[in-house]
């Protein structure tokens, strides 16, 4: 059996100094102080009660009204913190006190704030779902992470002596408020899709900001009390561990399938870049029906033959994509349905403004169609009076109409007029055209306004 080697001078040196830089202790504030701090925040009443039906009213608002701004502004006054700081410094320490304390001021604080978000979406006349809302329906492996960094990063800054901003920015990064008041949105709305998934992300964060203060803790070397009763301790800590693995299996789930989602799309971006690529072809528009397992292409340009499409399906395995069938629609198909469907797609994702930009270069474009019809119509006009114009005025050699724009030179004003040329046959005085007569019967059989008419 071999001896443990024994690290050379140099070697121990190295870790040494690596020791040196990230070892807390010298930092650690006193142990009394910090217990202190943490079991001021575990108690609601009062104003910390106070404070907290405000922060959740903020919150909701800010959910409300799609306000990332107003949202972190709610965090940030949010006294949520203390009791889950609480239930872990009591785990770590062995103070069944005040792990029941904490709790206990846990389960108040979160049915006051579900029961405050409540009655806020119920007499808010704006029910609508909006991102900022929806994004807390949905919690995956990564809140998990956050909530187990943040919940480090708090117990570190509380126990030492320059916490900074540290604080405030846990409260951000944890992001209590905003689940808790998607819940009662859930809860008045009656959507239990919506209060299941914001009260788990509620769970989550609590479960391992609660966790990372029990390993924070520990890691700072915290004197732990005597126990009163171990075995009920231990248990205790048992039910704790199940806990956790429990609230991390439905995350842990979500989070595998966000990823083979991920992977999946990665795949069938990179097999038509890779592979739909043929000459004179432009592909506009894919889309996937997982159902009926087929990649459905619309592309423009030059016909893909039946043989390159049968060459392209068969390369589908190289990029995990065996179980499913490629389908191209091209010609008039890919024209008519998948262009249509991505315009519509992109006319309703588009922003109000850009909705609004819309709507004004149509209205322009069906003004100027209007004035174009009304054109072509005046210069197709002298045709279709012709068989009317050699009984009612046979001197007519000709008419020919158009517009004309006139500016008034008193004033700063313009208007148009319609203008008839008129050839006549004959220039003798009794063949003469009665110019009049003519002029009033183009206007009445027309319905123009302002009419000029110029005999040649």
């Amino acid at each position: 059996m071999k001896k443990k080697e024994m690290m050379t001078p140099e070697q121990n040196g190295i870790w040494t100094l690596i020791r040196s830089y990230f070892n807390i202790l010298p930092d650690k504030e006193e142990e009394e102080a910090t217990l202190q701090y943490i079991a001021s925040g575990v108690v609601f009443k009062g104003a910390n009660l106070w404070v907290l039906i405000f922060a959740i009213f903020i919150a909701s608002l800010g959910l409300n009204v799609n306000s990332t701004a107003v949202i972190i502004g709610a965090m940030l006054i949010s006294p949520l913190m203390g009791p889950i700081i609480g239930m872990g410094l009591g785990i770590g320490i062995n103070d069944l006190g005040l792990l029941k304390t904490a709790l206990k001021n846990y389960l108040v604080a979160t049915g006051i704030s579900v029961l405050t978000a409540t009655l806020y979406f119920l007499i808010t006349p704006l029910d609508e779902a909006q991102s900022e809302l929806l994004a807390r329906t949905s919690p995956t492996l990564y809140d998990v992470l956050i909530a187990l960094c943040g919940g480090l990063a708090g117990i570190v800054a509380i126990a030492t002596k320059g916490k900074g901003n540290v604080i405030p920015g846990v409260a951000i990064a944890t992001a209590l408020m905003p689940p808790l008041c998607t819940a009662g949105y859930g809860l008045a709305m009656g959507n239990l899709y919506y209060f299941f998934g914001a009260f788990y992300l509620f769970f989550i964060n609590t479960v391992f900001i609660c966790l990372a203060t029990y390993i924070g803790v520990r890691m700072m070397k915290f004197q732990k009390k005597q126990f009163v009763d171990r075995q009920r301790f231990d248990k205790v800590r048992k039910y704790i561990v199940a806990v956790v693995v429990a609230t991390m299996l439905p995350a842990t789930f979500m989070t595998v399938g966000i990823i083979r989602r991920s992977i999946f799309n990665t795949n069938v971006n990179r097999f038509l870049k890779t592979e739909m690529t043929f000459a004179g072809t432009q592909m506009i528009s894919h889309d996937v029906d997982e159902e009926k397992k087929v990649v459905n292409v619309a592309v423009v340009g030059k016909e893909v033959t039946a043989q390159q499409i049968a060459f392209v399906e068969d390369r589908m395995g190289n990029y995990g994509l065996q179980d499913y069938k490629l389908k191209l629609i091209q010609g008039t198909q890919s024209d008519s349905v998948l262009v249509l469907n991505s315009r519509l797609n992109n006319i309703s994702q588009s922003n109000n403004v850009n909705t609004q930009k819309l709507l004004q270069q149509s209205t322009k474009i069906r003004n100027l169609e209007e004035k174009v019809n009304e054109y072509e119509e005046l210069l197709a006009t002298p045709q279709v009076l012709r068989s009317e114009l050699n009984v009612l005025f046979p001197t007519v050699k000709s008419l020919g109409m158009g517009t004309m724009s006139i500016a008034q030179m008193t004033r700063d004003s313009s208007a148009t007029m319609v203008v008839a040329v008129v050839e006549t046959q004959q220039k003798t005085k009794g063949a003469a055209l009665d110019v009049k007569r003519l002029h009033d019967w183009l206007q009445q059989r027309l319905k123009i306004d302002s009419l000029q008419v110029i005999v040649k």
